[in-house]
């Protein structure tokens, strides 16, 4: 036992020192440097080195005192750690917008315009992929061969926008929705109030790919919250600028591509596991899980909220 807690503690500061400390200190470290260049010599890597060569020569007083400068070092770069998880929390709820329809005023006026905005968009490249659909229907009624090019076009333009008509602001929140309608429609079951008890019946397997799913969304959204700390240094030093453009452009990558893969686990984990969940809940299930298995699955597992 002392040496499992061992090895969990162990393993719990090195995700400490490598998701915090280490960021943290790369941005401190560029606080310094704005600190020492400024705008005026932002692009000067020889007084850069000057000025780090004199703090190297400033005295460092005693050995206690270089240890708290250390800690202060390592306590500051944490700081910054938290600071952008917590934006980076708040970048996600604001990407994902579960619970846009309760936002105050300006927020939910703003997600309101980006949703109808969404919808017409959709609308408009919904109705031109049908469009090639019925042409390539014709053209085979008569014998023509069909050029798939164009349809496949439209239907990459339309999954651009969402897989179905969208209900919320963005593309990741919309991606993640739609897996919950569409376990709605197929099987009848309320993933919101099915979801902790089908986890408890999930293989191992399961549950770890979708813990690294949900850290990798989790670790994009951190992202962009070093993108939105690296931001106001560009107030001192320019450079910094681009630096946050860049990180905003890799988390919103990153973003999506998590988002989809996150998605694509929670479906197929939802039903390829209902009937096991469905078992262990005594609820007849023989063969393939129907809509009744799910709204029963639904039922039993009580009220949402």
């Amino acid at each position: 036992m002392d040496g499992f807690l061992g090895e969990l503690g162990k393993r719990l500061a090195e995700r400490w020192f490598t998701l915090l400390v280490l960021p943290g200190a790369l941005y401190l470290a560029i606080c310094a440097t704005a600190n020492a260049l400024g705008q005026a010599h932002a692009l000067e890597p020889g007084r850069l080195a000057r000025r780090v060569t004199a703090w190297s020569k400033t005295p460092g007083g005693t050995t206690g005192g270089q240890i708290l400068i250390l800690a202060a070092i390592l306590v500051g770069a944490a700081a910054a750690g938290f600071v952008a998880q917590a934006v980076g929390r708040l970048a996600e709820r604001l990407v994902l917008a579960a619970d846009w329809t309760g936002w105050p005023y300006p927020l939910y006026l703003l997600a309101s315009r980006l949703v109808d905005r969404r919808r017409r968009r959709w609308d408009a490249a919904s109705s031109e992929y049908q469009q090639r659909r019925e042409q390539a229907r014709q053209a085979r009624a008569h014998g023509d061969r069909e050029d798939p090019a164009e349809r496949d076009r439209a239907y990459r333009a339309l999954n651009r926008i969402a897989e179905a008509r969208p209900q919320r602001p963005t593309w990741s929140g919309d991606r993640i929705h739609a897996v919950g309608r569409r376990l709605h429609d197929d099987l009848g079951i309320d993933t919101a109030r099915s979801w902790p008890a089908l986890w408890l019946v999930l293989p191992d397997t399961s549950r770890a790919e979708i813990t690294t799913a949900r850290t990798d969304l989790a670790g994009a959204a951190t992202l962009a919250g070093w993108a939105a700390l690296y931001l106001p240094i560009a107030v001192w030093w320019w450079p910094a600028a681009p630096v946050a453009l860049v990180l905003a452009i890799a988390s919103a990558h990153r973003f999506r591509t998590a988002a989809d893969t996150y998605a694509r686990l929670i479906e197929a984990s939802a039903r390829l596991n209902i009937v096991a969940l469905a078992e262990k809940l005594k609820i007849p299930a023989d063969g393939p899980a129907t809509v009744e298995t799910g709204r029963a699955i639904t039922s039993q597992l009580g009220p949402h909220g």
